[in-house]
This record gives C-alpha cells, sequence and structure tokens, in this order.
C-alpha cells in the first residue's frame, strides 16, 4: 500500500486578515504556526520518502514544522511554483469583505470559487489546474508509482485542482470543495495504483 498526504499550509498572516494572497509571499500566523503543530502531531507514525511543495513561505514552514515533529528532516524534498496558490491577479493583497462590498458578494464568489472564470489578471482555478496537473504526472505520480509514500505541503486552490483530478469532480462540484488549512488528507492505493480510500486525520 501506498500513501499520499495531501496539506494545506497553516492559517497565513493574511488568512488571518481575510485578505486574497495568491502569490504574495506571507509567513504563517501564531495559529498557523500551531495547526501545522497539529498536523505533525497527526502524522508521528507515518513515514515519507518524499515531499514536495510550493516555493512559497507558508507551505514551505508547515513542511518543515511536520517533518521536524516526525523525525524525518532529511527526506528529499521538491519546490516548483506549479504547486503555488492561484496567482490572484489585482485582487491581491485585497480585503475580501472590502471587495464584495465593491463588486458584490455574487461577482466575488465566481472570482474565487468558480472552475474557469478569472480575478482580473489573475489565474482561475483551470489555470492553476493546468501547471499543477503536468507536475503532478512529470514528478509525483511517478513516485507514488514506485511504491514511495508522499507529503504535499501547498494551497487551499492548488490542492483543490489536485483533489478534483484524483476525485474525478465536475467543474460544478468542485465549487463547494474547501480544504481547511493544516488538516492533512491521507489518500492510500494499492500497489496497481488504485485508490483503496481518503479521508482526513
Amino acid at each position: 500500500m501506498t500513501q499520499l498526504v495531501l496539506l494545506r499550509h497553516g492559517e497565513s498572516q493574511w488568512n488571518l486578515e481575510n485578505r486574497f494572497t495568491g502569490w504574495v509571499d506571507v509567513p504563517l500566523s501564531e495559529k498557523g504556526v500551531q495547526e501545522a503543530r497539529q498536523a505533525g502531531e497527526k502524522l508521528k507514525g507515518y513515514r515519507f520518502d518524499r515531499a514536495f511543495t510550493s516555493v512559497l513561505k507558508r507551505a514551505n514552514d508547515t513542511l518543515r514544522i511536520v517533518l521536524e515533529i516526525i523525525g524525518q528532516t532529511g527526506i528529499p524534498t521538491d519546490f516548483d511554483q506549479a504547486l503555488n496558490e492561484r496567482h490572484y491577479g489585482d485582487l491581491q493583497g485585497l480585503n475580501k469583505a472590502e471587495t464584495a462590498q465593491k463588486y458584490g458578494d455574487a461577482q466575488v464568489k465566481l472570482w474565487r470559487r468558480s472552475y474557469d472564470i478569472q480575478p482580473p489578471n489573475g489565474e482561475s482555478l483551470k489555470d492553476t489546474a493546468a501547471r499543477v496537473l503536468p507536475y503532478w504526472e512529470m514528478k509525483i505520480a511517478p513516485s507514488l508509482a514506485q511504491g514511495e509514500n508522499v507529503l504535499i505541503a501547498a494551497h487551499g486552490n492548488s490542492l483543490r485542482s489536485l483533489v478534483m483530478h484524483l476525485d474525478k469532480l465536475t467543474q460544478q462540484q468542485v465549487i463547494e470543495l474547501n480544504i481547511p488549512t493544516g488538516v492533512p488528507l491521507l489518500y492510500e492505493f494499492e500497489k496497481d495504483g488504485k485508490e483503496i480510500g481518503h479521508r482526513y486525520l
């Protein structure tokens, strides 16, 4: 059996401030550090052969904290912007509530949750998937195929696009998909790659 854990970073400072973050490299909040520690505690007893993460500090720090807690800091780790959060374009840094007041709740929900509608000068979830999924096929899936247990520390939307692929969700279903910060999502596969099941730890 092969194991894959998807982990959204702990709460960031801009999650706390209710801002669109995207590719802005903000740190974890105090709560986010605590969430990363709690994720590490939940992952004690799991063994990973390789880790993958974005190039953004909040995901890197979450991964570092988890690996320290589970005593696996030496595992090979790939850093790639393919796993970065969705780029929110002109919305980055803006307060979500204030943006909703300006453009309307419905428009902001479309920008945030829809599959293929881009915020101004930013990426849709479809655009995010267009960089996440080739990276998955090229780098991550081969590790799993070799029987390696893999930990991915990334972001809400890069992980949403991956879960959409793994769970075969429709464009409508993915709208309601929300991945919580700092909660490990475990997938288990048979040797032939067939999924056994998945659950939050």
